[in-house]
């Protein structure tokens, strides 16, 4: 495995994500931001926080799939939501688990969350920027 996701002594432990992730790898796979859109450019789950997610977390997984990774490979992602608040937070936690629960999988690399007033396109709450290791 190319990836160890730790938990570290001395560091807060928190329940959403790892704080570390222990990589041991040659090759390094930037993803663009992925958002909750389908295949034809149209947006998934239009005011839903959790619908939006769990879409921009199937639609990493098919990008790292066509470079022959999977999300196990994922180093650290950085998560950018549209007004921020605890309750959003608490919905997008929902969406990510849906994707784990879709792809079999627990989604707990290290993150960055970050709370915007817009993203690139009306519509869109969430975005996900990840960074992948392999062998």
């Amino acid at each position: 495995m190319t990836v160890t996701l730790v938990h570290p002594e001395g560091v807060n432990r928190v329940d959403v994500h790892h704080q570390v992730a222990d990589t041991r790898g040659s090759r390094t796979v930037y993803l663009a931001g992925q958002v909750a859109w389908d295949t034809e450019g149209n947006l998934v789950g239009r005011d839903d926080v959790a619908a939006q997610a769990e879409k921009a977390y199937l639609n990493i997984a098919a990008a790292l799939d066509a470079v022959g990774a999977t999300v196990a490979d994922l180093a650290k992602v950085t998560v950018y939501i549209v007004d921020l608040d605890e309750a959003k937070a608490e919905q997008f936690v929902v969406g990510r688990e849906r994707a784990a629960a879709t792809l079999g999988v627990e989604l707990q690399q290290p993150s960055t969350w970050i709370g915007v007033t817009s993203l690139a396109a009306p519509g869109y709450l969430v975005e996900v920027d990840a960074v992948a290791v392999l062998p």
